[in-house]
């Protein structure tokens, strides 16, 4: 992976809870500080791309109709 500098402006108390963070692990601030900054774009880039969901044939030609009971067999999330 090919690192890039940049500048980042943050607010003080953000400064502090990463430093805090990195004190209590074995990441380094500027660890955490590109994690949030990978984490922040995908989740950018997740809302921008369309879905892509498989779809399935279950066979049961009732299934969409019993999805509420189903789910209730399962009790409370």
């Amino acid at each position: 992976m090919s690192l890039k500098r940049t500048m980042v402006y943050a607010e003080a108390e953000d400064l502090a809870v990463i430093k805090e963070a990195a004190a209590n692990s074995d990441a380094s601030e500027a660890e955490i500080i590109r994690e949030a900054i990978h984490l922040a774009a995908m989740r950018v880039r997740r809302r921008t791309e369309p879905l892509r969901l498989r779809r399935f044939a279950s066979g049961d030609p009732t299934l969409a109709g019993r999805v509420e009971e189903i789910l209730a067999e399962d009790g409370p999330a």
